[in-house]
């Protein structure tokens, strides 16, 4: 039967605690990820009803029906698409027979449809409706005591959605929430305060999000969101973390007490309806149960405030890359530099970098165009090992040879392609290259490129103050030379990078640990206590003919003689000789710098690899 109080009025007495997720728990009970779980309410009741119970005896105050794909669309793909009516009803009886005379309310669920509605897709806004009404009246006829639109990215596709849950029965409470990329945008590129507003205009009882992330970020999105609309109650139900996959399944890291302590500060934000989404069980809905039943829980999480436009003050939408976050705990970090293919093909480079993260390299950086020869444009490299290997990367972004415009849109492409880590450099002049004629004009130095990253886009603003419509979440590097003529000169220079708001520095290649010693101690005297971390360059060397083009040709490298006698009487063993040196060269430096970036001479890339094993073994 019905809940005696009608939901909204329950609303405003204090936060109802949904459950969680219904996919997650049937496939941990056995049922495969590719099945037909809406179809599970006519062929498998019993475990339907099962995961109910579990979320009623954890303490949820709110159950939603097993119907979140059961509409014309998705049920096609299981050739179910006639037993619409029939899974929906039985989804219905099913939550209400596990609640049995419990006050709790029933929620019909219903996802996005599965298919692009034009003109992303082929769909028309009327199909969209018919299919959305058909459902949503399947599940009043059924009993729902209220609906619940989750998990959409389409504000149109939610906007047919509530439309056709009015008309199916005007009275019925209505939630319409959508869910958000990393990004902090839904995946047409809405950010939250215009998904506030959309939603309010179609005339929800209760807006929200979903999904997405885990309660970190979602509590964010709902800030910005209670913040555009004030009088509207709110729903955050979080995915229990960014999921991983170990050993062919599919985990998700959030703890159920992580959940505990976000219970309690959503309450105290104002949310008005909580619970889970993916990865949540019955364990994280208990301990949000017991964390709002504490009377003295203080959680140990501090939020960023928000302005009262709607938008975070802090940078906060996106976390912290991997470079920035093992810097940040002070953790050795190692990057080998890769050059693009002079082709289209990356298979070599994807199979070298494959290589180095199997010996244990944390991230590849990408050059771009080094010595001004013809390449593929690093951005293209840097998203295909992000992709294909799951290894983060940083590009090398030289500001010779764009104009300001071409900066910064080359800038949010990165953005748009996940790649983050941003390595600042002047580049190459054309005249040395393969195009001598090419333009080679600037319209910014590294220090100010650095600057407009820094506080113009990672604050949601071009150069020009114009609006980007959300902050980028760039960490950028800066170019230092640890072992100058000038020591001064280069703090200067260093000063102004840091100053911009560099985040941590590549060096040149360094043979002579003691000038590092120097460097840094003279900055103590001018500055304090150098707290940029520091990534120094280690180029190894190849052989004799080698060693002695660096030491006399290259401008700010100096390879001592004990160095160079070694190198020159290795013969044939120089290649050895020159890794066992880049890795002694490592462990002398290893408490002056936070990590290595590590230059392979001619693509050698498995000098890089051995120079980490050796790392990792015993002095």
């Amino acid at each position: 039967m019905p809940h005696p109080q009608p939901f909204l009025e329950r609303l405003k007495q204090g936060v109802v605690l949904a459950d969680g997720a219904m996919g997650t728990t049937l496939h941990q009970g056995g049922a495969p990820l590719d099945a037909c779980f809406d179809a599970l309410n006519l062929s498998a009741p019993s475990r339907v009803q099962a995961v109910h119970r579990a979320f009623v005896e954890a303490g949820a105050e709110l159950i939603e029906t097993n119907t979140f794909g059961a509409n014309r669309f998705k049920l096609a793909d299981h050739n179910r698409a006639a037993e619409v009516t029939a899974i929906n009803h039985a989804g219905v009886m099913l939550a209400r027979a596990a609640i049995g005379n419990k006050p709790i309310y029933v929620a019909g669920s219903v996802g996005p449809l599965g298919v692009r509605l034009a003109p992303y897709g082929r769909v028309s806004t009327e199909q969209a409706f018919e299919a959305f009404y058909e459902q949503i009246a399947a599940l009043i006829v059924g009993g729902a005591d209220l609906i619940i639109l989750e998990t959409f990215t389409d504000l149109a596709e939610i906007a047919e959605a509530v439309r056709a849950a009015r008309a199916a029965n005007p009275n019925i409470p209505v939630i319409a929430s959508m869910t958000f990329t990393r990004d902090g945008t839904t995946v047409y590129g809405d950010p939250p305060r215009e998904v506030a507003n959309a939603l309010a205009a179609t005339g929800a009882d209760v807006i929200g999000v979903n999904c997405s992330g885990g309660p970190s970020q979602l509590t964010r999105i709902a800030q910005v969101m209670r913040a555009v609309e004030p009088d509207l109650p709110i729903l955050v139900m979080p995915n229990a973390g960014f999921p991983e996959t170990v050993n062919g399944r599919v985990m998700y890291p959030a703890t159920p007490d992580y959940f505990g302590d976000y219970a309690v500060i959503l309450r105290g934000m104002g949310v008005n309806l909580i619970g889970g989404c993916c990865g949540t069980t019955p364990d994280h809905i208990r301990a949000m149960r017991a964390a709002l039943d504490a009377p003295n829980r203080t959680p140990h999480i501090v939020l960023a405030p928000v302005e009262p436009n709607g938008v975070s003050t802090a940078n906060a939408h996106e976390s912290p890359t991997r470079l920035a976050q093992k810097l940040a705990v002070g953790k050795f970090f190692t990057t080998v530099e890769m050059a693009p293919p002079r082709s289209f093909n990356a298979q070599k480079v994807l199979a070298a970098a494959q290589m180095l993260q199997s010996a244990g390299v944390d991230c590849i950086d990408v050059s771009d165009s080094p010595m001004a020869r013809m390449r593929m444009s690093p951005w293209a490299v840097c998203h295909l090992i992000q992709d294909r290997l799951g290894m983060e990367t940083i590009l090398h972004f030289p500001t010779r040879g764009r104009n300001i415009l071409r900066v910064q849109g080359d800038l949010l492409a990165a953005h748009a392609l996940n790649v983050r880590n941003i390595f600042v450099v002047m580049g190459d002049p054309t005249s040395i290259g393969d195009y001598p004629e090419a333009n080679d004009k600037y319209d910014i130095v590294p220090s100010g490129l650095i600057k407009l990253i820094k506080q113009n886009l990672n604050s949601g603003q071009d150069q020009a103050g114009n609006s980007i419509g959300q902050p980028t979440s760039f960490a950028v590097g800066c170019a230092l030379n640890l072992c100058p003529q000038d020591i001064d000169a280069e703090i200067k220079t260093l000063r102004k990078k840091i100053e911009a708001g560099a985040d941590f520095a590549l060096t040149q290649s360094v043979y002579e640990p003691h000038k590092v010693a120097q460097f840094l101690k003279r900055y103590e005297e001018l500055h304090g206590a150098l707290t940029l971390p520091i990534l120094v360059g280690v180029l190894p060397l190849y052989g004799a003919r080698h060693a002695a083009f660096l030491h006399n040709e290259v401008p700010g490298i100096n390879i001592p003689e004990p160095i160079m006698a070694r190198i020159n009487a290795a013969g044939d063993v120089a290649p050895s000789v020159g890794v066992q040196i880049a890795a002694e060269l490592l462990r002398d430096l290893r408490g002056m710098v936070q990590g290595a970036y590590i230059i392979p001479p001619f693509g050698k890339y498995e000098m890089a690899a051995e120079i980490v094993e050796a790392m990792a073994q015993p002095a």
